[in-house]
């Protein structure tokens, strides 16, 4: 398990986590990484465990939609702390936020966030990966 305690101070997603800890005492996002065999020479399946987060770029399950962490844009010259620092980025750039409403029914699972991570790969096998312009983050 992986903890990400800090995130960009000027993003919503950094004022969350204060929000987190006075309301649910969690001073961070905890993620689950799966290494196979094949490390570093593929990479580890990554899922966010909690709190839930509502958009940058995590799917259903937990699961999260990065190009990195797929076969075809992994590299092993990739150290784990370098794919921490992109997850963390990708979660800001993609405006990510703390569901805090109570209406959360939706539980992270394994099984789920493998689901929609084969999905996810099915998808941008056929159409490719979006890149943003810069000044998008």
């Amino acid at each position: 398990m992986i903890r990400i305690i800090k995130f960009d101070e000027d993003s919503p997603l950094s004022s969350d986590l204060v929000t987190l800890k006075q309301q649910h005492n969690q001073d961070h996002i905890l993620f689950h990484f799966i290494f196979n065999e094949n490390f570093p020479h593929d990479p580890p399946f990554v899922r966010v465990v909690s709190p839930t987060i509502n958009n940058g770029y995590v799917l259903s399950g937990g699961a999260i939609c990065m190009e990195v962490l797929t076969k075809q844009g992994w590299s092993s010259a990739y150290s784990v702390e370098s794919l921490i620092l992109q997850i963390a980025a990708t979660l800001v750039r993609g405006k990510a936020r703390i569901q805090f409403d109570g209406k959360s029914s939706q539980q992270y699972s394994m099984a789920k966030a493998q689901l929609a991570y084969k999905n996810l790969v099915q998808i941008h096998q056929k159409s490719g990966w979006y890149t943003p312009p810069k000044n998008e983050g």
